[in-house]
């Protein structure tokens, strides 16, 4: 069985709906029945490659809150992402482009190492740390053993933006304008972070069947925001 998601780096309820994929399959003996493929999908794709101000005051513009009202609902993704287990610190993430971590995720597919997309997780949710920063992928890269010649490579090119650039096409001409978005061995697509005992339900009942369709809804990012 195979789940494609659509994800971005900067999207919070990305990193708790993996999660809770993982966890979901896990809760149904399937680790080694279910092959997961991330596939690119920019939030913002003319972020700046610098930091231009706090997440605060970013949420608080963008969703028109105070920024008590903005550290308020910060705070609940935060908590949201606590419960599964994750060090979430939503409200001091560095936002800057996602371009280039998407590319060298690319690099890492082709390699079949999946380890580098978590740590673009952990490193912008749990560590905060700059995304569009060279030195910041170039260690993350490292850390989940890519080759430092092929990293060098794609960051000093433009190496698989076509396939980013693909990614999002494909999402698009589906009609999804949020993620997370999985798409569950071609027959479910669940849109958005959905409790993992929901997300075992649809994954169960895809293993069980041959052809079927269905859809969930949950809570997503798109362009144009977040739902809370």
């Amino acid at each position: 069985m195979k789940v494609t998601y659509w994800s971005d780096y900067a999207c919070p309820y990305c990193y708790i709906g993996e999660t809770r994929l993982g966890k979901a399959i896990a809760s149904l003996g399937l680790e080694g029945d279910v092959e997961v493929e991330m596939r690119a999908f920019e939030l913002n794709p003319d972020a700046p490659y610098e930091v231009v101000g706090p997440t605060l005051d970013r949420f608080a513009a963008k969703y028109g809150l105070s920024k008590e009202e903005a550290a308020e609902r910060i705070e609940g993704i935060s908590r949201m992402g606590r419960g599964e287990g994750i060090e979430f610190n939503y409200a001091t993430t560095l936002n800057t482009n996602m371009l280039d971590a998407h590319r060298l995720t690319k690099l890492a597919h082709s390699l079949g190492n999946t380890r580098f997309e978590g740590l673009c997780y952990e490193a912008y949710f749990v560590k905060n740390e700059v995304m569009a920063d060279h030195g910041v992928l170039r260690k993350l890269a490292a850390e989940a053993g890519l080759p430092e010649a092929d990293v060098e490579r794609v960051l000093a090119s433009d190496e698989y933006e076509d396939e980013v650039r693909a990614d999002e096409r494909d999402a698009y001409a589906m009609g999804v304008h949020a993620v997370p978005f999985f798409v569950v061995d071609g027959k479910y697509a669940i849109s958005g972070c959905y409790p993992t005992e929901e997300m075992a339900r649809v994954l169960e009942r895809a293993h069980g069947e041959s052809l079927a369709e269905g859809a969930a809804q949950g809570m997503a990012c798109g362009p144009e925001g977040c739902s809370f």
